[in-house]
Formats: C-alpha cells, sequence, structure tokens
C-alpha cells in the first residue's frame, strides 16, 4: 500500500467544451460540423485530453441531430491528431440506460477504440464494481487507457473510507488513473482536500477530479484538491463554462500560472478559443433555460448538471416546465426511497423521470416507470443503502430482487442484433447503436436510407410564426385534426388578411414546421404543396377520449415504442399492453381489466397523449 507524500506537480487540463459542457449547458445538441470548425485551435492548445464522446451525445445524435455518432468520432479524431480523446462509459450501461450483455460491450469498447477512442473514464452509477469489471478489461486488452471513477455524492451511506476502499478495488482490477465523479457540484473545497489527501495514502494512482460548477464551489475545489495532490481537473471553455458545467478553463490556467502546478497552457490560445464558442452558443439559445445556473440549491437536489438542462427540456416538451421545481423539490424523496443512489445516469433519469410522473400524475407511484421496476428488482446493481420496502412492493409486488451481477442474467445479444438487422445494418457499428438505442436508431436508417436526415430545428417555432403576426392579428386560432400524407396531427390554425381567388391564407403548425394552406372550406379536402390537407373540427378525434375503464391510456404524453398484443387477444389485468417512451425512460402500460383487446388506435411511432384511447379491453 502507497504512502504517497504530496508534492509539487505540473496540473493537467481536460476541457469538456465537446461533450460535458454542451449536455449540462443546453442538453447535448451542439453539432458536430461546429466542433470541426474549432478543431485545429483546440489540437494547439497542449490539453491533457479533449472529452468529445459519450454520456449523452450518442443518443442526442441520433435521436435530434440525426447524425452518426460513429462517423461524429471519426470525424473527430481526423481533426484533433495530436490530442487525446477522452469519452464517458457508463460501465455496463455503455452509452444507454440499462445494462447490455457482455458481448455488446466488450464489442463496443473494439469499435470505440478502433474509431479513434484514446481514453475511457468507466463509472457505475450505484458505485456497484461489478458493473465495471468486463468494461475495464475490455478497454486494457484494446490497449487504451482506463480511468476509473468513483462516483461522489453526499448521503447518510457515503463515506470518505468506502470512497477509498472502492479505489483500491479499481486500481486492483487495472484501473490507469482515478477519477472523483462529482457530477453534480457537491464537492466542497475541505472535503476535496481531505478525499484526495486520503486517497493519495491509499493508492499509486493519478488522481483526475471533475465536478460542476453548480453550487459555485468548483474552482475552490479544484485548487484544495491540486494542494492535497490531485494532478488532473476538467475544466470547460471560458464562454462555455461555469453553472452546471465546468469552471472555466482560463480561470483556472491563470490561477496556476507561476507556481509549480503551473499548466503551461496559451491563455492567448485559449482566449480565441472562447471567442468563437461565444458566438456559437447564441445559435443553441432555444435549449438553453433558466435552471443552468450556479444555485446553491444543487447541494440539497443533488442533481447532475448534464441532467439539468435535459430535465428543463424535456418538461419543456411536456408544457410542463411550470412543474420543474415541485420535481426537483420531489427528486430527493424519491432518491430516499431507492436507497441513496449517486445522482448520475442512468440512476439520475431513473429518479428524475419517476419524481417527474409523481408530480404530473398528482400522485406519488401512481405510474412507476419500467426502469424504477427495474431498480428495485436489482436490475442495476446493490442499492448503497436500504430501499423503501412499501415502494418496492408497489413496484415489483412479490418478485424477488437479484443478488447476482445483474449482466449475469443477460443471454449474448450481438449476433441476434444483426440478424433481427439484416441489410439495415451498414456495419458493425450500426448494430451497436440499434442494441443501444432501437427505435431511436431504427428511425435514423429509415432517415438515412431515404436520404431525407433532418435534425430537429435551431429556433424555436413559435419565433417563426410571430413573423406572421400581422397576418394572422384578424382571426383568433381555432383547434383542428388535420392528415397529411395518412398521419394525423392536432393543430391549431390561424389566419387572416387578404383573399386570393376567394381563399383565405392559413398557416399550419405541423410537427414544428408552419405550412401555408389556402382554406376555402374547412370540411373538404385542400390540394397544397405539401401534400393534401384534409381538415375537421375536433369534435371528431382521431383516437377517442377514454371514458370507461376498458379504455386504456397513457400515463404521460410520449411516443410508443413497443405493442405488446393484437386484437382479439385475451389478456389478465396488470398485463403489459405497449411501451410509451417519454423524457427518454420507457413506460410500460397495463391492461385495467381481465377481457379482450378489442381495438387498437397506436401502432409503434404514434405519438400519443393522455387523455387518448390507444386501445379498449372488453369483458369476455
Amino acid at each position: 500500500m502507497s504512502k504517497n507524500k504530496t508534492k509539487n506537480h505540473r496540473v493537467k487540463i481536460t476541457d469538456t467544451v465537446l461533450r460535458d459542457a454542451h449536455q449540462s449547458l443546453f442538453a447535448t445538441r451542439m453539432r458536430t460540423e461546429d466542433m470541426l470548425a474549432i478543431s485545429e485551435k483546440l489540437d494547439k492548445v497542449g490539453y491533457y485530453s479533449l472529452e468529445v464522446w459519450g454520456g449523452a451525445t450518442f443518443d442526442t445524435c441520433l435521436r435530434f441531430l440525426r447524425e452518426d455518432p460513429w462517423q461524429r468520432l471519426r470525424d473527430l479524431r481526423k481533426a484533433l491528431p495530436n490530442t487525446k480523446l477522452q469519452m464517458l462509459l457508463r460501465g455496463q450501461n455503455l452509452v444507454g440506460y440499462r445494462h447490455y450483455s457482455d458481448d455488446v460491450v466488450r464489442k463496443f469498447v473494439e469499435r470505440s477504440v478502433k474509431n479513434g477512442m484514446d481514453i475511457f473514464r468507466i463509472f457505475d452509477a450505484l458505485n456497484d464494481i461489478r458493473n465495471v469489471e468486463v468494461a475495464v478489461k475490455a478497454v486494457k486488452a484494446n490497449k487504451a487507457i482506463v480511468e476509473a471513477c468513483v462516483c461522489y455524492t453526499t448521503s447518510p451511506v457515503h463515506t470518505h473510507e468506502g470512497f477509498a476502499e472502492m479505489a483500491q478495488r479499481l486500481e486492483d482490477m487495472g484501473a490507469d488513473t482515478l477519477c472523483i465523479k462529482d457530477m453534480a457540484g457537491l464537492l466542497t473545497p475541505y472535503a476535496a482536500y481531505d478525499l484526495v489527501k486520503l486517497l493519495k495514502e491509499k493508492i499509486k494512482l493519478p488522481i483526475h477530479i471533475h465536478t460542476h460548477d453548480s453550487s459555485g464551489l468548483a474552482a475552490m475545489s479544484y485548487l484544495k484538491a491540486i494542494e492535497a495532490g490531485a494532478e488532473m481537473i476538467d475544466t470547460a471553455i471560458s464562454s462555455m463554462s461555469s453553472g452546471t458545467a465546468q469552471p472555466p478553463t482560463e480561470s483556472l490556467v491563470e490561477a496556476l500560472k507561476g507556481t509549480p502546478y503551473d499548466t503551461g497552457l496559451d491563455i492567448a490560445m485559449l482566449a480565441d478559443i472562447a471567442e468563437y464558442f461565444r458566438k456559437l452558443r447564441k445559435k443553441y439559445k432555444r435549449f438553453e433555460s433558466e435552471y443552468t445556473g450556479i444555485n446553491t440549491k444543487t447541494l440539497v437536489v443533488q442533481i447532475p448538471g448534464g441532467m439539468i438542462s435535459n430535465l428543463a427540456q424535456q418538461l419543456k416538451e411536456q408544457n410542463a416546465i411550470d412543474k420543474m421545481d415541485e420535481v426537483l423539490e420531489e427528486i430527493p424523496r424519491v432518491r430516499k426511497d431507492m436507497g441513496y443512489p449517486p445522482l448520475v445516469t442512468p440512476t439520475s433519469q431513473v429518479v428524475g423521470t419517476q419524481a417527474t410522473l409523481n408530480i404530473l400524475t398528482g400522485e406519488r407511484y401512481k405510474v412507476i416507470t419500467s426502469e424504477t421496476k427495474n431498480y428495485f428488482k436489482g436490475l442495476y446493481g446493490n442499492p448503497p443503502g436500504k430501499v423503501d420496502k412499501k415502494i418496492q412492493k408497489k413496484a415489483i409486488g412479490s418478485e424477488e430482487s437479484i443478488v447476482c451481477r445483474p449482466a449475469d442474467l443477460l443471454e449474448p445479444e450481438l449476433d441476434k442484433l444483426t440478424r433481427d438487422l439484416g441489410g439495415r445494418a451498414k456495419n458493425t457499428e450500426d448494430v451497436l447503436s440499434y442494441a443501444l438505442f432501437p427505435n431511436v436508431a431504427l428511425e435514423y436508417f429509415e432517415q438515412r436510407e431515404s436520404g431525407k436526415l433532418e435534425p430537429e430545428p435551431l429556433e424555436e417555432p413559435k419565433e417563426a410564426e410571430t413573423q406572421q403576426a400581422p397576418l394572422m392579428a384578424n382571426l383568433a386560432p381555432s383547434e383542428f385534426i388535420i392528415t397529411v400524407h395518412g398521419e394525423s396531427y392536432r393543430v391549431k390554425v390561424a389566419g387572416a388578411g387578404h383573399k386570393v381567388e376567394g381563399k383565405r391564407p392559413f398557416f399550419l403548425k405541423i410537427d414544428n414546421r408552419l405550412e401555408e394552406v389556402m382554406i376555402e372550406s374547412l370540411t373538404e379536402v385542400i390540394p397544397t404543396t405539401a401534400g393534401e390537407i384534409e381538415a375537421r373540427p375536433t369534435t371528431t378525434s382521431v383516437r377517442p377520449k377514454a371514458q370507461k375503464k376498458g379504455d386504456v391510456t397513457a400515463p404521460i404524453p410520449g411516443k410508443v415504442t413497443s405493442i405488446k398484443v393484437s386484437e382479439g387477444a385475451k389478456v389478465s389485468a396488470g398485463d403489459t399492453l405497449l411501451t410509451v417512451e417519454a423524457m427518454k425512460m420507457e413506460n410500460e402500460v397495463h391492461t385495467p381489466m381481465d377481457g379482450v383487446v378489442k381495438k387498437i388506435y397506436v401502432k409503434v411511432g404514434d405519438s400519443v397523449n393522455p387523455d387518448e384511447t390507444l386501445m379498449v379491453i372488453e369483458k369476455e
């Protein structure tokens, strides 16, 4: 066991601007083209590494940006030849939200290295060391660098001694460096000093500190950690820093300049990079929220930086941003129910989504997500503390929670996934994307095949709509159901101004696009450049409103990801009928009664709302 003494050392910088900074500030929406435009300068700075991949970037590339995340990695590798590339890997969860089989984990690591990855920062959300072992061995087998993590948090069941014991086990497992991963900005300056000092007495590994400036403590904590012996820190270029992101790179560079810890980085070059991102950030204004600044409430709520911006964006999409404060207050209660898991993906998503449902439905645990059930079953690993037995029983009934490593229950997946995809997969990377995000990947593949990869718009649709205000001023909006190319939409119609050949222009908001149509009669088919649009009053709904016990509804607005039954099937109360994805989490929808599936109104991919009947169950 090492008895290292604290000594002076040049501090190494990892800049997070291409991953965690924009994940924390504007929901991971930065596009690859904007990264490549500044890569030449980033490559000349002399960073220890640039964090460019992993975390939520993989999901967001496919889901929102309609980019291939593997191509992003290849492009960045080519554009940054002199700088180590680093990614965040969620252990057995990889970059997804569940555990994947060992063969998928090994292949993902192999292909990541092949496509250009140098450093894998590996963690498990529960600090369950069993869940990182396969990933660590895979990285070592592919001759890349393992940075193993201790997820830092505070609770009645977490101690510095416990973190140090875990660090020793990670060192024995083969880690090259150790990261104290403080995803919620909870690490106070003197706690940082004490923890690093303790780790230096227990392990020989270089120590890397990652934190967020959510509570305003980050820079002070870095300085104390460096004084205690930490060799590496995470920062973000100043125009993409602070708040829920990391503290500013330039500030730390200047603070350490002329000291034994001098980083040696060029402040003038950093200033040029900061100016680029200062201008670029305006492009993504739509995805920023008021919740990404410094807020000491973080010390109580403990939400990680990357989760705040995504949670705000998701609540906004649910038209429930006004519920943000209630959700933030509910999160610590749900965390306690679950045995105080550190809040980092995927547990932050599990806890955050469950807390959101508790608030939006008006009743705690009225709706329990599939992921919450899996957590209580032990399918994410061992909770750090004792879970609430009443909530656990409500979630999993009389089922016993597992005690083995969760991935031991999984059969190899890779060959089956390859067969399932068939010709839709162009390479192994496509199969891995499908393994991680099946429905999202399929949508991406279909758009790619058709040559119509369309990223979500950068501007709010209503901003464009306000430009039409003079035309709309004389007519109040009306709501209609319209059908475009066989797909039905509920839209608000507004229009006014001049008439053309007896018709009046209307602007229809469809899938976040404005379509101008000339309406002569609201009950006839109107030809437009966008195709035939059938408009009729909402008195006739696409899906009937739920009125009786057998009418099956979704608990929250979302998208249908799977349908488990067909019309005519016999079902028993509690059986799963379909799954609906909301806020990146899947929610099972169950039958409320015994009976027969009389009618199904939805298909996979449909967007649904809570007031709509998705299926009808009738007694035999």
